[in-house]
């Protein structure tokens, strides 16, 4: 893999992967538009998901700490705000990895990587994303979420699995009904991405270790791109925490239909 595209792939995947933009269809959409493999391989995947996954770590590391912490009050029986953050961390995340496993077992998740899907879907959820900000209120936290909310936020999180609606975008669409403020429920969108990056690593792992040669020929450029992918992922975080109650997700909606309407032109012409 060239220099060019190890730091195009890890600009896409540390600047969309928590953006509500999509970063499937990134994926996707740039091999097929610059002509590269699609599949660049387990070594890039899991590089990739590790440059992201720390990002989030160290970005959050105070509220990883009290989830981790809370993990452990939740196996004494302990109900704490920690015990609480912990309990739905786990409870968003179980549908995801459920129906992510069965799909990627029966080679769904290959045909639904088709551009008229992922160029449809990114319009679509751009759009709902838009409404869902516009139409409800601010008035709940992170720490206002109850079981029942984490079980619909972890149901809405699915829909991800159809490349283009994006996993950050659904999961915020799906906060802001609930009316949690813009900054919270970006917050902890961002929180349940470390159990499905995390699991997506481990995948990629699995692989690689079938195929060691692949390891040890890339081993340099997954270095390159897991550090180019973390100084993206983490300046992308940092910069959206702070001023999406500023912005709102009105340019993010405007940005998926232009995409989806290119992916459209570029398919079909």
């Amino acid at each position: 893999m060239s220099l060019l595209q190890i730091i195009i792939l890890a600009l896409i995947q540390g600047l969309t992967e928590f953006l509500p933009v999509s970063s499937s269809a990134h994926l996707v959409a740039a091999p097929e538009l610059l002509g590269w493999e699609r599949d660049q391989g387990p070594i890039f995947d899991l590089m990739a998901h590790f440059g992201t996954l720390f990002a989030v770590m160290i970005y959050f590391r105070k509220d990883l700490k009290k989830a981790v912490l809370g993990t452990r009050d939740l196996c004494r029986l302990k109900l704490n705000k920690g015990s609480a953050l912990a309990l739905n961390l786990i409870i968003s995340s179980l549908p995801v990895l459920l129906f992510g496993y069965q799909l990627n077992k029966y080679g769904f998740d290959a045909i639904l990587r088709f551009v008229p899907i992922i160029a449809f879907t990114t319009i679509t959820f751009g759009i709902l994303l838009w409404l869902a900000d516009v139409l409800c209120e601010e008035t709940k936290t992170t720490e206002d979420l109850t079981w029942k909310n984490a079980i619909l936020l972890g149901l809405s999180q699915t829909l991800a699995l159809i490349p283009g609606t994006s996993r950050s975008g659904i999961t915020m669409t799906a906060g802001r009904f609930m009316k949690m403020s813009r900054v919270e429920c970006a917050r902890f969108s961002m929180l349940m991405s470390l159990p499905v990056i995390g699991a997506g690593g481990i995948f990629s792992f699995l692989t690689l270790l079938n195929d060691t040669s692949a390891m040890n020929e890339n081993l340099f450029d997954g270095l390159l791109l897991a550090a180019l992918s973390f100084l993206a992922a983490y300046s992308c975080i940092a910069l959206f925490m702070r001023v999406v109650t500023k912005i709102g997700f009105l340019p993010f909606m405007i940005y998926r239909i232009i995409l989806g309407c290119l992916l459209l032109m570029w398919y079909f012409i």
